[in-house]
């Protein structure tokens, strides 16, 4: 299908004004066995042209039967790339009818069929964003062309049919296709959030506020459901409640359904009324505070949307902010405002890292790009980002501290009265805020949402700076010291510094600092006179109000390692554990050092977000990808002997021992085994905590995901015995994890692996069992594996192939693996092309050999990335996996140096 660009659709937008669109669909026979793979759409829009011209509807039809305009028969040869001419319009009112056959998907877009292979019921769920409406219906698919929408379908007997209005049965017998069902006409939204969902779901209904609440599920997913249900709805009606104090609009449509969904390639989509979930959120095996704090957030975030989104919605894609970055901000503020859980903490650790990686890489771009940025709707897929979510709602949260909240709301509530179920840009959305303030918001939108890459704050010691003082009182100041601190970056911040001592107490309390560099930064840091002796441990935008990477001078780090897990507020854990976190990217601490302080604090950690997120960072890319094992330092030093500070900027700096080998030689294996005690630690504290289940539940993930082939015999009677001691029982879920690490390993074999197929045969077993023959470490499951992902047959869903290729690549398999490097990079660029948007970033960002940390692989990259032809999608995500690969080799170069300097 062609590719809308910016400039046609504004063309497209001058041109015509959209009215209605009248769509029924006939799903009547999607059940049937042997159905034809695809249901018919019948559409007629209704617009009007302004003036005298040409434009072209959207449809990506299996086959078209039929289309006229105004009457008069169009050709269907004229369908060209999906875009079928519309000539010679004159002046005046205008009806578009569309008759065709549209083809069921199996990728997440479009029109998804699944069906689940626990009972052989099938279901059915649209996804129409970005561009993917024309693949349901024909339409002008662009945000600005709002229009009412009136949705017919025929079902197959005993189906429930979902809609964005109240889909209600019509009377009488069933006819011989099937159920026919009517939703409620919508007020104006875009083509790209009509939704429609059937199936013989399993469905929980409630009221609220005078609307009709509801939660839907496959059939076999009712008994969890309903476990949840009751949690689900109360966050629901907390989120809904807290909103409507803040909003001045009310909730703008006719009712509130959620339905968790097979196979969604997002996290949710916030079709207006009836917003779609991954069902991975309901939950069949036992799930940390953190994973329900995460559902929370994401049921806060959806419903967030239907004002910011809905109500008001984006002219064009560039603006894509606008809506996530409000919608995530939202999200985690009013779960925060709303329950116990404590949001931020995660946010700080885990979701804003996210932000912080991609805001340093080639692609990053500008919170709010400037139009041109985004020429057409493939480009604007790529901003779907860590930028458009985590940035920007950190950006936003710095607004809010900055503006103060009674202003900030102010500023939205006139901003949706103003564009009430019309279109918007951050133009319109800043005038909205500067009516409600005398604050400069253009100035700071300018130098907050239109620029790249995070600032950073350095706190300076006596060393760093000749004027300094490090601990104590400083020299000429008695009773007082004084902090310095170099900002590099240009953006304006109000942070919170605290400071605390070498048992991890606070020193009075945080205080709040403006900084403030407009000409781009400064090499003169900025200097503040503070009372006291100064800290053992400073701790720059303490509480997280900013979007800024922070620096730990050598003394606080020092501190840090040993008092961590002693700080009072988890969230200024995170702040800390984020700092050296990008202290070790940023090779300016060794990362056997974050290893050092992973083994001394994280056993003591209270917060399961935090632990988590420490863990994955720590097992993921520091075991993985940052400790070189083919090249091991010439004398290590022993196991816990207590690092050194260095000064922060210096290769190596700040760095404790390095890793020594394990038994084969391999620092990945030492380190491996120092996560492992670690979790084991963990889990034995666990016991006395009050969060104790889900402390103890993210150790033992740990646990199996960090044994080595020496803890293989320990891995067998768990599996056997079906626990892990002092921990949970195997669930569905633990069991796979634990089977897929013998895989790994290998520990198993197929016939095991289809042994608990056959014990877990729904959705869920089917994705476990092809991640785990693809980890087998031998030759004919690898090539079986690598089959099913590029041959052209397609037989694999987004679901499916996400599994095999999260099997695929292990370090432990690197000898088996080497063949498959040059075979990646050579059939990743027919697949792009091949399947799709969602296919594409699953292989660049799933399949990537990522246990092949040299420069082979990135030179294979490199040559993949230069071919021509390579679509945008290919060439932003696998960028951004050759970036990260950079990144590793740098760190392993640095550790290098240092370890033989």
């Amino acid at each position: 299908m062609a590719t809308l660009t910016r400039d046609e659709a504004q063309t497209r937008a001058r041109l015509l004004d959209v009215h209605r669109y009248t769509i029924d669909l006939d799903l009547s026979d999607a059940a049937a066995p042997a159905g034809s793979g695809t249901f018919r759409s019948r559409t007629t829009v209704e617009f009007t042209a302004r003036q005298t011209g040409d434009t072209f509807a959207e449809l990506l039809p299996a086959r078209l039967h039929h289309a006229e305009l105004d009457g008069t028969p169009l050709d269907p040869a004229a369908l060209h790339d999906g875009r079928l001419p519309l000539t010679a319009l004159t002046p005046g009112p205008h009806r578009l009818t569309v008759d065709a056959d549209m083809a069921y998907s199996n990728t997440g877009e479009g029109m998804h069929r699944f069906t689940d292979p626990e009972d052989g019921r099938t279901y059915l769920y649209s996804m129409c964003c970005m561009s993917e409406a024309p693949r349901v219906y024909a339409a002008f698919d662009q945000p600005d062309l709002k229009a009412v929408f009136d949705l017919t379908v025929t079902a197959p007997p005993g189906w429930t049919v979902l809609g964005n209005g109240t889909a209600t049965r019509e009377a009488g017998p069933p006819t011989a296709t099937g159920e026919r069902w009517r939703c409620a006409t919508t007020p104006p939204i875009s083509t790209y959030l009509m939704a429609v969902a059937a199936g013989p779901w399993h469905t929980v209904r409630t009221r609220h506020a005078g609307l009709p609440f509801a939660l839907h599920v496959r059939q076999s997913l009712a008994e969890h459901l309903d476990k949840d249900a009751e949690e689900i709805l109360d966050l629901t009606r907390r989120a809904y409640d807290r909103y409507h104090t803040l909003f001045t609009e009310p909730y703008p449509f006719d009712s509130y359904d959620q339905a968790f969904v097979p196979e969604f390639n997002a996290g949710a989509m916030e079709n207006p009324g009836l917003v779609l979930f991954r069902d991975e959120f309901i939950h069949r095996s036992a799930v940390t505070d953190t994973q329900r704090q995460t559902r929370g957030v994401v049921i806060a975030h959806e419903m967030a949307h239907m004002w910011f989104g809905n109500l008001v919605t984006l002219r064009w894609w560039d603006d894509i902010w606008l809506n996530e970055s409000f919608a995530e901000y939202m999200g985690y503020q009013v779960l925060d405002d709303t329950t116990a859980f404590r949001p931020w903490t995660e946010f700080s650790v885990s979701r804003k890292s996210w932000g912080y990686d991609a805001d340093q890489r080639p692609s990053t771009h500008p919170v709010a790009p400037e139009p041109d940025a985004v020429p057409d709707t493939a480009s604007a897929w790529l901003n779907f980002d860590g930028i458009s979510y985590a940035k920007g709602a950190s950006a936003l949260r710095q607004l809010v501290t900055w503006l103060g909240q009674d202003a900030f709301l102010a500023g939205i509530n006139g901003h949706f009265t103003r564009h009430r179920f019309g279109n918007a840009t951050l133009a319109d959305f800043l005038d909205s805020l500067a009516r409600a303030t005398e604050r400069d918001v253009h100035d700071w939108a300018d130098r907050w949402l239109r620029t790249t890459g995070p600032d950073t704050l350095t706190p300076l010691d006596d060393e760093a700076h000749p004027a300094g003082g490090g601990p104590g009182t400083e020299p000429g100041r008695p009773g007082g010291w004084l902090l310095h601190i170099r900002h590099t970056g240009s953006r304006p911040h109000r942070i919170a510094v605290g400071g605390y001592d070498t048992t991890g107490r606070p020193v009075g309390e945080p205080f709040l600092l403006d900084l403030d560099t407009p000409d781009g930064g400064s090499p003169e840091p900025v200097t503040v006179p503070r009372p006291g002796p100064r800290p053992d441990l400073l701790v720059l935008n303490d509480g997280d109000l900013s979007y800024t990477k922070v620096r730990l001078d050598p003394h606080s780090w020092h501190t840090a390692r040993h008092t961590l897990a002693a700080l009072p507020d988890p969230l200024t854990r995170a702040v800390v554990w984020t700092a050296a976190r990008d202290m070790v990217r940023d090779a300016e601490l060794a990362p056997a050092a974050f290893l050092d302080a992973v083994r001394a604090q994280l056993p003591a950690e209270t917060d399961t977000a935090l632990a988590e997120g420490v863990l994955a960072f720590a097992r993921t890319q520091i075991a993985d990808r940052y400790l070189d094992d083919t090249d091991t330092p010439d004398a290590p030093d022993a196991p816990g002997t207590p690092g050194t500070p260095g000064t922060p900027g210096t290769p190596g700096a700040g760095q404790a021992g390095h890793a020594p080998p394990g038994p084969d030689g391999s620092r990945r294996t030492a380190a491996l085994r120092t996560l492992h005690a670690t979790a084991q630690e963990l889990l034995d504290r666990a016991a006395a905590h009050p969060g104790g289940p889900a402390l103890r539940l993210a150790a033992a993930r740990t646990l199996i995901a960090t044994a080595t082939a020496a803890e293989t015999g320990t891995l067998r009677r768990w599996w056997h015995a079906g626990t892990v001691p002092g921990g949970p029982e195997l669930d569905p879920e633990l069991r796979w994890q634990l089977l897929h690490r013998l895989a790994v390993l290998g520990a198993t074999d197929a016939d095991e692996i289809r042994a608990e197929e056959d014990r877990d045969p729904g959705a869920t077993g089917k994705e476990g069992a092809a991640r785990c023959r693809a980890a087998l470490p031998d030759p004919a499951a690898k090539a079986a594996a690598f089959d099913a992902m590029f041959s052209p047959e397609d037989r694999l869903s987004a679901y499916l192939f996400t599994a095999t290729a999260q099997g695929f690549w292990h370090p432990e398999q690197r000898r088996l693996l080497q063949p498959y490097l040059p075979r990646y990079f050579a059939h990743l660029p027919e697949l792009a092309a091949r399947r799709g948007h969602a296919l594409t970033e699953a292989a660049c960002r799933h399949a990537f050999p990522r246990g092949f940390t040299d420069h082979r692989t990135l030179r294979l990259g490199e040559e993949c990335l230069a071919g021509e032809d390579r679509t945008p999608t290919l060439r932003r995500h696998l960028g951004d996996q050759l970036d990260d690969l950079r990144r590793a080799l740098r760190v392993r170069s640095s550790e290098r140096a240092a370890a033989h300097s």
